[in-house]
């Protein structure tokens, strides 16, 4: 114990001496090692984890996405910077919110997984106990969402989506009929691999998506997010 000790103590002094720049990357490095492991042998997403800046979902498919002509026109109409619902504390919505650069914490356990989200403090609860998704869910902003495991990886379905959010932060429309597949796989102790594919038949003509990397920050805590409600110079056109 008193070696443990003694040790504590040369490691909190050595930080200390650290130049404020040296410390602050220490703080944001993202670990190396093995993938953890549940008690029930799953892979452990448990951790905060930094999301990439990645406002635009059509990136990795150099812009172009199988439109169809009414949402190819609604994007090009939208106008982020002249209103956006977001500005009135209205919900993001599960896709946007999975590319928020913001970052979120994942909270695992045998039956259901946790997402808690710093961007709008909003969070979404999947189950992992084999259900099926409600018969009819009401359309909602976050959509009614179930999960499986597919060997080392969690499959989040997600159905019941309301009409009023965007797919990411730019844009993209969507429809009633969106149906998002989400695939979650931590390939190592600091990573963790996330896929994402949108199926909407009124919006597109075929499914389509993106691939990113989360980084884990085990020395990050998701911080107090605050949003003011009704906007005024949002609504007015203009900032304050």
């Amino acid at each position: 114990m008193r070696n443990r000790l003694v040790g504590l103590v040369v490691a909190a002094l050595a930080l200390a001496a650290m130049p404020a720049s040296a410390q602050l990357a220490a703080k944001n490095a993202t670990p190396s090692g093995p993938v953890p492991h549940t008690a029930d042998g799953r892979p452990d997403l448990s951790g905060v984890w930094e999301i990439p800046y990645t406002p635009d979902m059509s990136k990795q498919l150099g812009g172009q996405l199988p439109y169809l002509p009414w949402a190819e026109q609604n994007f090009k109409q939208y106008d982020p910077g002249n209103f956006d619902y977001t500005a009135h504390c209205l919900p993001a919505g599960w896709t946007r919110q999975m590319n928020t650069p913001m970052p979120i914490e994942i909270f695992q356990a045998p039956k259901r997984v946790a997402i808690l989200f710093e961007a709008f403090s909003i969070y979404k609860v999947i189950p992992t106990d084999g259900r099926e998704h409600r018969k009819d869910p009401e359309p909602s902003w976050m959509g009614d969402s179930v999960g499986k495991w597919e060997g080392d990886t969690l499959v989040i379905d997600t159905i019941g989506f309301n009409d009023k959010t965007r797919l990411d932060t730019i844009g993209h429309p969507h429809s009633t009929s969106l149906h998002v597949i989400d695939r979650l796989t931590r390939t190592d102790l600091g990573h963790l691999t996330y896929e994402v594919t949108i199926d909407d038949p009124k919006a597109y003509t075929k499914p389509w998506g993106n691939k990113r990397i989360f980084n884990l920050k085990p020395n990050w805590e998701l911080m107090e997010y605050s949003c003011e409600e009704n906007n005024k110079e949002v609504t007015e056109g203009h900032i304050k």
